[in-house]
């Protein structure tokens, strides 16, 4: 499913000139790093990395928690609309409650994005090792191990993993779901990174570097973690960097669903979902989460596209 997938260098054309690519000099490095966009786009993920590490004491030093109650913060003649103007944004709440329930929307989006950071480069972390794991297993190793290897990458690609998540994730509704959401995203999103690897060794094996350690007896292992590994580096930095956008999404759609994060645990697609009925009366409530996950995940995007340019120009980093 294209859900899983992360969009990244996937032609042999992108692959063939991320191994071929010529090193870039030290102006043109900072030309291409340092543009507004990048410099905006990593200022804004370093924003929210902050945030989801000192979610505890960021919430602190606001004054509420993400499951603190504020009953006098909303009007329950009204349904439970916020009090004040814009959702009851002020001094008190800074980026106004919840209606009905009077939660602040701060303290929310903060442990939103410890929920969705930490399931994104968890799962990312995970897919890399065993897309690069496998991928170089059957790149380099060829034959039976390879045969496996494929017919395994091929049933995983065909799969309906978005409906088997559903379904998983419904049936299994007292698990652990951040705990749930990594492993099926870690079992089913490493196949690309593992197709791009495997394509890579396999036209590194032929290089002249690799025969030469292989003439001079150097062990497989030493082939791959010395010859190898280090000339896959630039690729699997793009992926990786891809894959996070992707997978903060994902965990962002299936909680829009409701089978991903459930209540009490803050979500930023859990949020929007929520605040779907009130969107007339309170629409901040809607439009606040919906900015937080629209820029967080064009701020990554942004981050490995430029990656990605920089690696098919300059070579491996």
């Amino acid at each position: 499913m294209a859900i899983l997938t992360p969009a990244t260098v996937s032609d042999a054309e992108s692959e063939q000139a991320l191994l071929n690519a010529a090193p870039l000099s030290v102006g043109r490095l900072s030309r291409q790093l340092f543009t507004v966009p990048v410099i905006l786009s990593t200022g804004f993920l370093a924003l929210v990395l902050l945030m989801a590490i000192f979610a505890p004491l960021i919430t602190k030093i606001s004054g509420w928690g993400p499951y603190t109650f504020d009953p006098s913060a909303v009007d329950s003649a009204t349904g439970g609309v916020p009090l004040g103007s814009f959702g009851g944004i002020g001094s008190r709440h800074w980026f106004g409650v919840e209606p009905q329930n009077g939660r602040d929307i701060f303290a929310r989006i903060v442990y939103g994005a410890q929920v969705s950071m930490l399931i994104a480069i968890s799962a990312t972390v995970l897919t890399a090792t065993l897309g690069v794991v496998l991928g170089m297993l059957a790149g380099f190793f060829g034959g039976v191990v390879d045969q496996v290897i494929s017919r395994v990458m091929d049933f995983l690609m065909a799969f309906p993993t978005l409906i088997f998540m559903i379904a998983l994730l419904s049936a299994l509704p007292h698990i652990n779901r951040p705990l749930m959401l990594i492993g099926v995203l870690s079992i089913f999103g490493w196949v690309h990174m593992a197709r791009i690897i495997r394509s890579q060794t396999m036209s590194l094996a032929r290089r002249e570097f690799v025969e030469a350690a292989q003439a001079s007896g150097a062990s497989r292992a030493a082939i791959i973690f010395r010859e190898i590994l280090p000339n896959l580096s630039g690729s699997i930095i793009v992926i990786a960097t891809l894959a996070v956008p992707n997978f903060i999404g994902v965990e962002a759609g299936l909680s829009f669903l409701g089978v991903g994060i459930t209540p009490p645990t803050a979500s930023w697609g859990q949020m929007i979902s929520a605040s779907v009925p009130w969107f007339t009366a309170v629409p901040s409530y809607f439009l606040i989460p919906g900015i937080f996950l629209f820029l967080t995940v064009l701020s990554a995007t942004i981050v490995g596209d430029r990656a990605q340019k920089l690696i098919a120009e300059g070579g491996r980093l």
